[in-house]
Order: structure tokens, then C-alpha cells, then sequence
């Protein structure tokens, strides 16, 4: 039987690796001071969730040298010793290392957040496909300016790639309404909500 898609299923939080793609404040700086905060807030929550949930997270900053590493805001929810690759290729598919990194974690849905839409996030997310791997982008945790957001999208979309939401992608990794109680009777002090997203 062959395996079904990810466009027609949930998302397993015990399949799930988590991708931080070049979140770094020299791409950051093409945004209005609103729209930083938010991509900062939204992907620093998707992160704060899947490492309370115990979700693999594989991070990269392009060019660090020149351009910098992970946003401190972001980085410093990794858990201790991520290590922050060095990304040279716009598709992280085409990395030796970072495909040995998440190779390692046994997961085969990778979940991306990051930067940017059309360039670095859309390659990554066709090179996962073809190398085996189910892909989501979750769109409200990725960020392109102006058009080039919708256009990064859709390109994704079209190819099969799965487009959602960080509302949609923490209750499939959740399932359950005790387990959404538990979550946020343990967490929510820590972590609060994501800013303009309706939970």
C-alpha cells in the first residue's frame, strides 16, 4: 500500500522535524518594524512549541560570516548545542550536512518556518520533496517582501508542497482537547500565544 500524502492527513508530531531556514536579523532589516515583530513572535512560537513537544529542530543562517547567524530572539529557544549551519546554497537539499542533520532524526515530515519565501524556503522545500520527504511551509511563519510572499507560495503549492498555518499546525500536532488543556496549563505562563492569531 502505498504511503498517503501529506496533503491528505495530519501532521504527526512523531514524524515531524521542525526547519528553521535563514532567520537572521540582515533579512529581517527588508521589513517593517510590525512585520519583524511578528515573524519573530510566530516563528519563535512554533519553535517554543515543538521543543516542548519534544520535536527535532534543524537550524541555518545563510552566509553567516557576512549576513550573521539565527536572530538571538530566535536562537535562544533552540535547546542547548543546536548547531547553527553554515547554509552557502539556497536549498538546504543540496547540503551535505544539514541533510545528514535531519537525515539523523528519523522524521520524515519536515515542517519549515523562516526566510525567505520565494528564494531560500521554496528551494528547500522542493529539494525535501524530491529527496523523500514530506513538506509543509507554514505561510504565517514565513516571510518574503511584497508580492514575492504570495508568489514563493504558490509556487510551493503548486508543486505539493502542503501550505498552513501556525493556528492549524500546533492543534495537528496536539489532536486532542486534554491535550491541548495540559499543554497550556503547563506552558502558557512560559510561552503565552502567538500575537494576531486566534487560537
Amino acid at each position: 500500500m502505498s504511503e498517503i500524502s501529506l496533503k491528505n492527513k495530519l501532521f504527526d508530531v512523531n514524524d515531524s522535524v521542525l526547519i528553521v531556514i535563514d532567520f537572521q536579523d540582515s533579512f529581517l532589516e527588508k521589513y517593517s518594524k510590525s512585520e519583524r515583530n511578528l515573524l519573530k513572535n510566530r516563528v519563535g512560537w512554533v519553535v517554543d512549541v515543538a521543543v516542548r513537544l519534544d520535536i527535532p529542530l534543524v537550524a541555518m543562517a545563510e552566509e553567516v560570516p557576512v549576513m550573521g547567524g539565527v536572530s538571538p530572539e530566535i536562537q535562544e529557544k533552540f535547546p542547548a548545542g543546536t548547531p547553527i549551519f553554515d547554509k552557502m546554497i539556497f536549498g538546504l537539499a543540496a547540503d551535505e550536512k544539514i541533510m545528514a542533520e535531519i537525515k539523523k532524526t528519523g522524521r520524515k515530515t519536515a515542517i519549515l518556518v523562516g526566510l525567505e519565501t520565494d528564494v531560500c524556503v521554496a528551494h528547500s522545500a522542493l529539494g525535501l520533496m524530491q529527496a523523500g520527504y514530506q513538506v509543509a511551509v507554514v505561510a504565517d511563519a514565513v516571510g518574503a517582501p511584497g508580492k514575492a510572499q504570495e508568489h514563493g507560495l504558490a509556487r510551493m503549492k503548486e508543486a505539493g508542497v502542503v501550505i498552513t498555518n501556525v493556528k492549524s499546525l500546533f492543534y495537528e500536532w496536539m489532536r486532542t482537547v486534554q491535550r491541548c488543556i495540559d499543554f497550556y496549563e503547563k506552558y502558557e505562563k512560559e510561552i503565552g500565544e502567538p500575537k494576531n492569531i486566534i487560537m
